[in-house]
């Protein structure tokens, strides 16, 4: 099933001086509500308003993913959003067997996506070829374009190669295979397209490591520093901890079940009105069972979750499958919440002030961390706003659109500075 809205008829004068961009990506780019999306989608909007006709290829998950296509459609030259089912697609990508490939790669593999991208750069020449995720990178490699970007913004080989690490022998076999066969596409990837991006300092030194003679650019992510800010009502309960993000991504499942297991009954013990907000979409079983424990609540999707932040006094990143940017942890300290963080999830942030961000190995330390915060509302309070002002200073959205402006004019796609 095809979702488009048609490539609308165009007037040759009024592309005169206007970018033409592909931009490709797995998800649908909007709501911005989990972390592929908020970055898919603050970059694309970005080129929109930057000038750029757009026509945009991704796949549609669900049924409320029509409501973003349509949203997209009014924005963008074209969409074209075929249905992906993950279900189905498991078994789809078991021709890798067959083939030698990764396996990822006939998973997001689509014949009318294809056709799509064919299309779009055989009829008009493309300035720039904008891609998001490695998996999508297969639709371009021989696609004309003046320049082609990679935003990998994480090596997805290395994830596999993690769960390979956690896995039994047979997780081992099939990870770890996949892990070495995507690595191999991901170089052919870095050596086809003009630039490659990363979202950390830490990625780029794995990224040369693993891809030597090739150095991407740092392109991190943003914070939209104007919705997550706190109401400031004094209503947060000073024993109620929040974990946020989509709850069938398995580093989130890992790290929250981690939490509740390791570390939440000694929490409990110590404070018997503890309360932890487990809030995202999609749980799976096993995230849905920790509403069985004492002051665990999960609630699936909402609307939005600046109010449940509100709600806290300590905010947790207990991810132990992690290494980039985390949304939630940038999202939480925007919300002048203290976050207690494993060094996995704060490295992507590189060096953070004293007093703003508390790193926790372990769980004693994880224990410790929070049971601290808990105590002491006032201690908690002053790390919030000193986490809050370091966030707005450095990593509000506008900071990395600027660095993808001065990529793209070093490219010859976009003028340095907007247009007037």
């Amino acid at each position: 099933m095809q979702a488009s809205n048609g490539e609308r008829p165009q007037d040759p004068n009024a592309r005169r001086g206007r970018p033409q961009v592909v931009f490709l990506c797995q998800r649908v780019p909007w709501p911005p509500d989990r972390g592929d999306r908020i970055t898919t989608w603050h970059f694309l909007q970005h080129l929109l308003a930057r000038g750029a006709d757009v026509r945009l290829g991704c796949f549609v998950e669900e049924d409320r993913d029509q409501a973003g296509v349509a949203f997209l459609a009014s924005r963008c030259r074209e969409v074209v959003a075929p249905r992906l089912s993950r279900r189905q697609r498991r078994f789809t990508s078991l021709r890798g067997l067959l083939t030698g490939e990764a396996l990822t790669l006939p998973f997001f593999r689509h014949p009318e996506l294809r056709r799509a991208v064919d299309r779009w750069t055989a009829h008009q020449p493309i300035d720039l070829v904008y891609v998001y995720s490695s998996s999508m990178a297969q639709y371009a490699m021989t696609a004309p374009a003046r320049a082609k970007v990679m935003q990998f913004a994480e090596l997805d080989s290395d994830k596999w190669r993690q769960f390979a690490a956690r896995s039994g022998p047979l997780g081992r076999w099939i990870y770890g295979r996949e892990a070495t066969r995507l690595l191999a596409f991901e170089d052919r990837v870095a050596r086809t397209f003009s630039r490659s991006l990363v979202v950390s300092e830490v990625e780029r030194e794995l990224f040369t490591a693993r891809i030597p003679g090739v150095v991407p650019d740092v392109l991190p992510n943003g914070v939209d520093v104007a919705h997550f800010t706190s109401a400031g009502d004094g209503a947060r309960d000073p024993h109620t901890a929040i974990f946020t993000g989509v709850m069938d991504y398995e580093p989130n499942v890992d790290g929250v079940l981690w939490f509740a297991r390791a570390c939440w009954p000694a929490l409990r013990e110590r404070f018997a009105d503890a309360r932890l907000l487990v809030v995202g979409s999609k749980p799976v079983p096993r995230v849905l069972a920790l509403a069985e424990l004492p002051g665990v609540t999960v609630t699936g999707r909402v609307p939005e979750t600046p109010p449940y932040f509100d709600r806290a006094a300590v905010a947790i990143a207990p991810l132990r499958l992690a290494r980039g940017v985390q949304n939630k942890v940038l999202e939480a300290m925007s919300m002048a919440l203290p976050v207690v963080s494993t060094p996995q999830a704060a490295q992507g942030l590189g060096a953070v002030p004293p007093g703003t961000l508390t790193i926790a190995d372990g769980a004693p330390a994880t224990i410790a961390a929070t049971a601290e915060l808990f105590a002491d509302p006032a201690r908690a309070r002053r790390v919030g706003v000193a986490a809050a002002a370091w966030v707005r200073e450095h990593w509000r959205w506008e900071r990395m659109y600027d660095r993808l402006d001065a990529l793209l004019a070093e490219l010859g796609v976009l003028h340095a500075a907007p247009p007037a």
